[in-house]
């Protein structure tokens, strides 16, 4: 009889789940906008941009986007070659951008908008929280005069706005109330809900959409619902997973979570979960490119933990994981393999199990590798190779082990 997947893996994580047809949420990738604002990032140039544009629409990403064309020249001139890269090469990544809830910054985008001939939505965004309030100075009546006057523009000049509330999961429900329902009237396509500080917990977020969806509905709109969560408490993925279960339609994040602080939610790491939920329908085999890329022009380091790109995600040098993995793979089940030692299975994005030899393998390691370079694998020279392994403090290196084979005297690697 064949096994398959479900008769080897009992998967809780499903017990509590009705048996509902799972949703496919949209996704919006802020790494050109808001993870740039990481002061330890590189702003690349537009070529480079260009050039991850083109990955996200590969990977099936919704919405990107492009720029904050108000903050001045160069971000304009960026927006405007960015759109007519999508517009020119047909990509299917919808262009956004984003804007303080003002007139002035909205006018550089319909100046895209115009100039390409592509609809651009404006993220025009504004603080609501007590606590921004009291910095600022500000009070309802300005901000709902704000709203009123950035909006009313907007719909005379045909260009659709999705409305931001900064701070949202830390701002008050009647304050939150007149704002949304303004800006309904006033024709906001969506409204975004933002944790902009990390602030919220699972619990928060499903408690601040259930709230939201309601207030929509009363509304008897077509109004849709955004996430964008940031990750100072480490439950940046989480949260935004919390958001599309709760029924936000859009979630927000940048490729390898970069951004403000410790950045935003990690889009990768969200998309990596929906795959294995069931809820992202598109190929994702050029998830581990986009990550790299991402780290190559924002001149940052993959860590060699990060899940599914870092270069131990699916590496072990471990004696009993090596051996279960070896196992596996002689059963014959292509499958197998991946997920005896691994929630993440590596062929479903490209990738595929790496044994190594180090200092707590055994000698399936050594077995295994040798087979793997091609090489004999007598008794003898597994036993020269664990040997060395065993006096070593690290694993060992592909150059390593060969010059050990080479060898006729054993002794440790410098």
């Amino acid at each position: 009889m064949e096994l398959r997947e479900r008769d080897l893996i009992f998967d809780w994580n499903t017990v509590m789940k009705p048996a509902a047809a799972v949703r496919v949420p949209e996704t919006f990738d802020e790494s050109l906008r808001d993870g740039i604002q990481s002061p330890s990032v590189i702003d690349p140039p537009v070529e480079k941009k260009k050039q991850l544009l083109s990955v996200m629409d590969a990977l099936g990403i919704t919405s990107a986007d492009v720029s904050l064309p108000g903050a001045g020249p160069r971000a304009h001139a960026d927006c405007l070659e960015l759109v007519k890269h999508i517009r020119d090469n047909k990509l299917r990544v919808l262009p956004a951008c984003a804007a303080r809830t003002v007139v002035k910054d909205l006018e550089p985008i319909l100046d895209v908008q115009q100039k390409t001939g592509v609809r651009v939505m404006a993220y025009a965004f504004v603080g609501t929280s007590p606590i921004r309030q009291y910095a600022e100075a500000w009070d309802l009546e300005r901000l709902l005069h704000t709203v009123d006057e950035a909006l009313s523009w907007a719909g005379k000049h045909d260009l659709d706005v999705a409305f931001v509330t900064e701070d949202t999961v830390r701002s008050a429900p009647a304050t939150l109330d007149k704002l949304l329902r303004s800006a309904i009237s006033l024709g906001a396509k969506r409204l975004v809900l933002c944790d902009t500080v990390g602030h919220a917990t699972p619990e928060g977020v499903r408690s601040l959409v259930a709230w939201t969806r309601a207030l929509v509905a009363d509304t008897r709109t077509e109004v849709k619902l955004d996430w964008h969560g940031h990750n100072d408490r480490g439950l940046g993925v989480i949260n935004t997973l919390a958001a599309w279960e709760a029924g936000v339609d859009r979630l927000h994040g940048t490729a390898l979570g970069i951004g403000e602080r410790v950045g935003n939610a990690a889009l990768d790491q969200v998309l990596l979960n929906l795959k294995l939920m069931g809820a992202w329908p598109h190929d994702l085999s050029r998830m581990v490119e986009y990550c790299q890329l991402a780290g190559s022009i924002f001149g940052l380091e993959t860590p060699y933990n990060y899940p599914l790109a870092g270069r131990d995600a699916f590496r072990t040098a471990t004696g009993v994981h090596a051996a279960a993995v070896i196992k596996a793979e002689l059963k014959g089940e292509s499958w197998l393999a991946d997920r005896i030692y691994s929630g993440v299975p590596a062929s479903a994005f490209g990738l595929h199990q790496v044994i190594e030899v180090g200092p707590m393998s055994g000698m399936s390691n050594v077995r295994y590798w040798l087979k793997r370079h091609g090489l004999k694998d007598d008794e003898a020279a597994c036993q020269k190779v664990l040997d060395a392994a065993k006096k070593h403090d690290r694993v060992l290196t592909e150059t390593e082990l060969l010059a050990l084979l080479k060898s006729p005297a054993v002794s440790p690697a410098v």
